[in-house]
């Protein structure tokens, strides 16, 4: 959408200043839009790539890669693209601005600026692509006639530092114009900028910082809640000898405290007088909140000792790269709010401003970054960035930390900096700071991928722990897997302070040189929790279950369940009794049925008892008297805003209950079966079925109903694997009746059935076939395993996959699972299109390939027709087909899948990460061991 070229208007998103029209306000006037929505398009010169060489227009703000110019990068490629852009854009300056102070304003632009009005430098060269810079362009500008703004940006920077500390980065680097550019006008004497200190207590100290005075001789202020209510009287200072720096104090009662819990927000107007005139005014929000770094113990928010549940977050689009927009961060900070989540790490450069003030009204602890990855700034330049950066953000409530660069960026000559410009003293961290305990920097160990066993030792001694990347989220292994693990491992220890994973967002670039594919440069970038368009892995569930601020530990009901169940306050400052519990007791569809999901029979809603943070309650549900007759029960927690935060489910019934009922609901009669063998195939017809079985080895080779065929075959083959290079059979130790003899088929008629048993079966104890007149398929079979470890092991079959349409089952889902992986899914009545999802590649989910928990029954829906399979057996893993090999990796993301296409397992393999072996990730990421007889009973219709 374009806007007209010069925009006047009085506008807060940017600057937190009133949005009262009169003389003393500042004034703002855009030259670009707004964001990658609100564009206006200025005329454009690229020197080299596409479409170089030739003036052309392009809308601003913008990253000119995604408009057809110049050349993409990621920023640990080698030969980093190095074209500059040329900008003119024509404006002109309301007649009432005449005797004002006239200010050109820049949110970002990437990576040298040059600015020039009417042909005259606006200032020195700015050095530094994510921080807002301003030029004062009073003597430059003509009022009430046209100007002339040219601009040179240099995607690469003339100062090696800054390309080492922003370009040569594990992200992408774009060039242009990114973030809004605009004119700002204030009174000739005006207030600067302010830097608030508001504690807990109602304490309230407010650093004002002046400009160019004359004749102001005090500062007022007086702060206002959200309803507009003035929260105190007016107080003021005076300003004397015309100092530039007033410090402003007065103490509050009945206010509430910001936290990412309780995100209450207040603003301060402050007003620049000469006697009883307003020189200039300015509306600063804020919130009343301590933040405390007790050294050896924890960090505290109002008294409250923290755990961070957070998460890493580029500001990037798909689309448009570094131009965001308000409705991206915001919608980016519910969806952490939606995965539990309290914090997020700017990575690797500050925000837009838009996204703090998401975090502050929506409630999430942020630590604030200053760019360097790998690489730092020179103190000459990095000074500059401090200073820019703190004076943006420091007032915003949600900024807990300061981190100076990332994993060795860090020039430690600009530690002390920060507090410069922050009169709260926020503590600066070195994120991946690989220093070893007792004394990491500032006392906070972030080191980051450390193992299982490497995080429990560091989390025995004396010095804080904050791992600012923990998991690393590659493709779909990390993040929620081996999360469950190491949460526990944190939760329980008084020196952790919590965690954030690597990362939010997939940072997919749509290539407009190559007709719009999204690319995530191989293995650099899928790396997230959600897609580039926020699409939603398997993870996204898992963490917000592992973080919901309500747990309950109860895996399944106990026999003698009488409603009773205990709830734990995993809330920082919330009691309980504000929440609610919402319960259902349901019952699923069943196969032949046409709708997914569940019927609710008898619900209710219960409010939770009183119970403080870290406490644990009982609630009890009151249960109708038929309440065993019903398939599953569901417990909703619900916060105190009305957001649900999980569902648990508990099933009521085991999978061989719909097995029997399956079978009470047929019309079993007595039917004639033949058989016919010869020398490998033994061929039994009921009425409408027809099954070949191998005499060889009793697997089944092909299976027809009413003449037409279903291609199911080539099972049970028992399949197991250890390590993650032994996946033969062969190789395990498994104990048959009699593994010496050769496998021999027994078949007989009975008066409703024919039982074909295969005698002394490979790999098996048991392994028996029943064809029934109905034309139902049964197989009974077991096997003993020797107390070995496996990846995984169970029973397979073949089927085609390009016969396969869709699968419609009743389980876990509708995500797949791993076996460090099991939290985040809810027991329905699922269904799923077939898709080959390449988890990171490709991002239609939830995935079709993979793991499934909990079978009671599943619908195969293909080409051929429906294929219903139920089992008996409880605990049972569905596997549907092999996920495609996603990209260039070191394997620790992958995990390994049995042979054949549709499997039933008893056990299934955890996954790794990109840095991690799934066994370094915690108990649940070990192989599994075997526990003696396994048994299976599957039986199958064909449709």
């Amino acid at each position: 959408m374009k806007k007209s070229a010069s925009v006047f208007l009085v506008f807060i998103l940017f600057f937190s200043v009133t949005n009262l029209v009169t003389a003393q306000q500042t004034q703002i006037q855009y030259l670009s839009g707004t964001d990658k929505d609100h564009t206006v398009e200025w005329d454009f010169y690229c020197s080299k790539g596409r479409n170089s060489r030739k003036w052309t227009t392009i809308p601003v703000p913008s990253c000119w890669e995604f408009q057809g110019f110049g050349t993409y990068n990621y920023g640990k490629e080698q030969n980093l693209s190095d074209e500059q852009g040329k900008y003119r854009h024509t404006f002109t300056v309301p007649m009432s601005w005449a005797g004002k102070k006239v200010y050109i304003v820049f949110e970002g632009s990437m990576t040298d600026t040059e600015v020039w009005i009417n042909h005259k430098p606006a200032g020195p060269k700015h050095q530094g692509a994510f921080y807002r810079f301003k030029y004062d362009i009073t003597d430059l500008v003509k009022i009430g006639d046209d100007n002339l703004l040219e601009m040179t940006v240099s995607k690469m920077s003339s100062n090696q530092t800054v390309n080492d500390a922003e370009r040569s980065a594990d992200y992408w680097v774009f060039g242009g114009i990114f973030r809004p550019v605009y004119l700002q006008s204030l009174p000739r004497q005006f207030i600067e900028w302010t830097a608030i200190d508001a504690l807990a207590d109602g304490s309230f100290s407010m650093n004002i910082f002046l400009g160019n005075l004359i004749d102001a001789d005090h500062v007022s202020a007086q702060i206002v809640d959200p309803d507009g209510n003035f929260l105190n009287e007016s107080f003021s200072q005076k300003i004397v000898n015309q100092q530039e720096k007033v410090t402003m104090k007065t103490k509050i009662s009945g206010h509430k405290t910001w936290t990412a819990e309780t995100p209450n927000l207040y603003t301060v107007r402050v007003s620049l007088m000469k006697e009883h005139e307003e020189v200039h005014r300015i509306e600063q929000r804020f919130g009343f909140r301590t933040i405390e770094h007790r050294i050896g113990d924890g960090i505290y928010i109002n008294g409250k000792k923290i755990k961070f549940k957070g998460v890493c977050r580029h500001a990037f689009w798909p689309d448009s790269g570094r131009t965001t927009s308000p409705e991206v961060s915001f919608n980016d900070v519910r969806l952490m709010k939606e995965m539990n989540m309290n914090a997020v790490r700017m990575s690797h450069y500050p925000p837009d401003v838009h996204f703090l003030q998401a975090c502050d009204q929506l409630g999430l602890y942020v630590l604030d970054e200053l760019a360097g990855w790998w690489g730092y700034y020179d103190t000459d330049v990095g000074r500059k960035l401090v200073r820019e950066m703190v004076k943006r953000d420091v007032t915003h409530p949600s900024v807990i930390f300061w981190d100076n660069g990332n994993e060795s960026g860090w020039n430690f000559e600009l530690d002390d900096e920060f507090a410069k410009y922050d009169p709260q003293g926020r503590t600066v961290i070195h994120p991946s700071a690989r220093f070893k305990p007792p004394n990491p920097f500032n006392n906070i160990n972030t080191d980051h991928y450390r193992t299982y066993g490497d995080l429990k030792g560091l989390l025995a001694g004396s010095t804080i722990v904050m791992p600012t990347e923990l998991l690393h989220g590659l493709y779909d292994g990390g993040h929620g897997a081996g999360l469950d693990d190491y949460w526990k491992l944190m939760w329980n220890s008084p020196m952790s302070a919590g965690c954030f994973l690597w990362v939010f967002a997939d940072e997919g670039a749509v290539r407009t040189d190559r007709d719009g594919q999204i690319d995530v440069v191989g293995n650099q970038a899928p790396d997230g929790i959600v897609g580039p368009y926020r699409q939603k892995e398997g993870s996204f569930y898992t963490i917000a279950q592992i973080w919901s601020p309500i747990q309950t530990v109860m895996t399944e009901l106990p026999k003698d369940f009488d409603g009773t169940i205990e709830i734990e306050n995993q809330y920082d400052f919330i009691n309980l009794s504000q929440c609610q519990l919402k319960w259902e007791l349901v019952n699923f569809y069943r196969p032949e049925d046409t709708e997914i999901g569940h019927k609710v029979i008898s619900k209710g809603m219960l409010r939770c008892p009183s119970a403080k943070p870290g406490e644990k309650a009982v609630v009890k549900i009151p249960l109708p008297s038929k309440w065993k007759n019903n398939d599953a029960l569901y417990l909703t927690a619900i916060d105190h805003t009305g957001r649900e935060l999980w569902t648990w489910s508990w099933p009521l019934k085991v999978p061989g209950d719909y097995l029997e009922e399956i079978i009470n609901k047929q019309q079993t009669r007595v039917g004639k079966i033949t058989a016919v063998e010869n020398d490998d195939v033994l061929e039994v017809s009921a009425e409408k079925l027809g099954v070949k079985f191998d005499k060889t080895t009793g697997t089944l080779l092909e299976v027809s109903k009413n003449g037409r065929k279903f291609s199911l075959s080539n099972g049970p083959i028992w399949v197991g694997a250890g390590q993650l290079d032994k996946f033969e059979a062969t190789e395990m130790k498994i104990v048959s009746a009699k593994a010496s003899d050769s496998p021999e088929l027994v078949h007989a008629n009975y008066d409703d059935h024919y039982i074909v048993e295969v005698k002394n079966p490979d790999n098996f104890e048991k392994l028996l076939w029943k064809i029934y007149a109905d034309g139902t398929l049964e197989l009974n079979y077991r096997y003993q395993l020797s107390g070995d470890e496996f990846d995984f092991f169970g029973v397979s079959f073949d089927y085609p996959e390009d016969k396969m349409l869709s699968m419609k089952w009743l389980g876990q889902g509708p995500y797949r699972v791993w076996k460090n992986r099991m939290k985040g899914t809810t027991l329905n009545v699922w269904q799923r299109q077939y898709n080959n999802t390449a988890t990171g590649q490709t991002w239609l989910y939830p995935e079709f390939k993979g793991y499934y928990a909990d079978l009671n029954w599943v619908v195969l829906d293909t080409a051929e027709g429906d294929i219903t399979i139920t089992t008996y057996t409880p605990d049972m893993y569905l596997r549907v087909y092999t996920p495609p090999t996603m990209g260039p990796s070191g394997g620790r993301e992958k995990a390994p899948f049995p042979s054949g296409d549709i499997s039933f397992m008893h056990a299934i393999p955890p996954i790794g990460t990109k840095f991690n072996n799934a066994s370094d990730l915690g108990p649940s990421g070990q192989l599994n061991i075997s526990k003696g007889k396994y048994t299976g009973q599957l039986r199958f219709q064909f449709e």
